[in-house]
């Protein structure tokens, strides 16, 4: 369902090469980490491999996966600070079959260092070249900003997935989100397409909640996937486990979700 800021369907890019997709929304607590995981673990049970990225300095995504995120000797941070640096030194392996570049408190201090570096907004794109031969997929978890580690992922990525709690507040920073797409579309990175807005946090049975999914599928017809993410309490238990709900609770609608979601992108 990748299509393009404006309209129509955007090419997938060349096989050979990882897609590079940045999960991405300036507003806290709508998704992002929860689907980074569980897409990416979903995309490697259809038998990809993937690589997830953390940008955030709350290093959610790395605990989730179960890597000690306060006995990391090295982490993304590091890569950004030192391009002369090996990818693979940083590189983590995780239980759940997916690889990870891993983020710690340190990467908070990112946006102050990275002010007055060369070319600072390609930094991120410049790491993952030569690791895109390596994966089918490279997954990118966003910080809950439109700050410099986010344009990095933006200016990285082939393409922008905005995870979007069906809620009144959650809908208002989007179209802010849409232009800063925009604009990193026009300066840094101009094949840069959405893939799909998805809903999160869906509670049916609230009248509220679907009528935020109607006027988000009105506003943006095309651009948002016919698959919800439900709120549910085994999305917060299975990071405690160091798993994706895919593994956690296999047969849970969540899970299910995440996998009719990934085979969705992959046939795109």
């Amino acid at each position: 369902m990748t299509v393009t800021m404006t309209a129509g369907k955007a090419a997938p890019p060349p096989q050979a090469l990882a897609r590079v997709i940045a999960v991405a929304n300036q507003k806290g607590g709508v998704g992002k980490t929860t689907t980074t995981f569980n897409l990416g673990v979903a995309l490697a049970r259809l038998g990809h491999r993937v690589l997830l990225v953390d940008m955030d300095p709350q290093a959610a995504l790395t605990a989730s996966t179960g890597v000690p995120v306060a006995q990391l000797e090295a982490s993304i941070y590091d890569l950004l600070l030192d391009p002369k640096l090996d990818p693979d030194s940083v590189l983590q392996h995780t239980r759940s079959g997916v690889d990870l570049l891993p983020a710690n408190i340190d990467l908070s201090a990112a946006e102050i260092e990275l002010v007055n570096m060369t070319l600072r907004e390609l930094i991120l794109r410049d790491i993952l070249t030569p690791l895109r031969e390596r994966y089918g997929y490279i997954l990118i978890d966003c910080p809950p900003s439109l700050g410099l580690l986010t344009i990095n992922a933006l200016a990285a990525a082939d393409e922008v997935l905005i995870p979007l709690q069906c809620e009144y507040l959650a809908t208002r920073g989007l179209a802010l989100l849409l232009r800063t797409l925009s604009r990193v579309q026009e300066r840094l990175n101009p094949g840069l397409r959405i893939t799909g807005i998805l809903p999160t946090m869906y509670d049916a049975r609230t009248l509220h909640a679907r009528e935020v999914l109607a006027e988000l599928q009105d506003n943006f017809p095309g651009q948002v996937f016919d698959i919800t993410i439900k709120d549910s309490v085994r999305l917060k238990e299975s990071p405690a486990a160091g798993l994706s709900v895919v593994d956690y609770d296999p047969s849970h609608d969540a899970a299910q979700s995440y996998m009719k979601l990934a085979k969705e992108i992959a046939d795109a």
